[in-house]
């Protein structure tokens, strides 16, 4: 008998991974819902998958049939923002969440400037969710690898690609409703709002640091397309990028 799975998807890991789900397990998915009516939605609709606009958790929630309350497992892929406790409830065996870091490293925003940052281990996990940010436990994760000729940007789409094939991997554990789960240790990590970014990004001519820290910050905030470093200098403000290439 398949699993009820209620799925919160958007960007494009939530695209693919729900066109990944219809492809393979179209009877287990119960609704699709999306931050818009987005290519998610019409993908959803189009083949015959109940689809929600999410608008508040009122809507949601009456949003099921009423001889179906409930769904036996919720998917948060690539989802935006927190969910509410009765969301979590309203899924028997709760709701798991895709995060684009080694948890418990780069818990919150940012994991892609963080990670270069801090030097630490890069990859991407699978959770549950819990009444926190990103501190459930892990079901799954993925290291990524990366170098000194990575940055913020190509960390990001390592991310992408990374966590598309750990739900391929770990979905078939996930629809059985038995999955392994590991506690975190948060005293071994790092968690970061997103109003951190900007004053890490500000480069202060005349104070101490080294060329690795530089280099590091440069890096991870190297996005074509996004703001960048920025230093002041007799009162014009400059942008800085970075370019690290390996010599052969």
């Amino acid at each position: 008998m398949s699993p009820s799975i209620v799925v919160f998807a958007d960007a494009e890991v939530g695209f693919c991974c729900t066109q990944w789900l219809i492809d393979n397990y179209k009877s287990d998915l119960t609704m699709v819902v999306t931050t818009s009516q987005n290519q998610i939605f019409d993908l959803a609709k189009n083949n015959g998958v109940s689809s929600h606009v999410f608008q508040d958790d009122i809507s949601y929630l009456r949003s099921f049939n009423v001889e179906e309350t409930l769904c036996d497992i919720g998917l948060l892929l690539w989802w935006p923002s927190i969910i509410s406790p009765s969301i979590i409830n309203s899924a028997r065996h709760g709701f798991v969440n895709t995060h684009p870091s080694f948890l418990p490293f780069n818990r919150g925003k940012n994991y892609n400037f963080w990670a270069l940052v801090e030097e630490c281990t890069f990859g991407v996990s699978i959770h549950t969710v819990e009444e926190g940010i990103d501190c459930g436990d892990i079901i799954s994760q993925k290291k990524i690898n990366y170098t000194w000729e990575d940055t913020g940007e190509t960390l990001y789409f390592k991310a992408i690609a990374g966590m598309k094939e750990l739900v391929f991997d770990t979905y078939p554990l996930l629809r059985q409703l038995r999955f392994p789960r590991k506690k975190q240790d948060l005293s071994k990590g790092s968690f970061h709002f997103s109003s951190e970014l900007e004053p890490a990004s500000i480069i202060a001519l005349d104070q101490p640091t080294t060329p690795r820290q530089l280099f590091n910050v440069l890096r991870a905030r190297t996005f074509q397309g996004y703001p960048a470093c920025r230093f002041l200098d007799n009162g014009v403000e400059y942008e800085v990028r970075i370019d690290i290439t390996e010599r052969e």
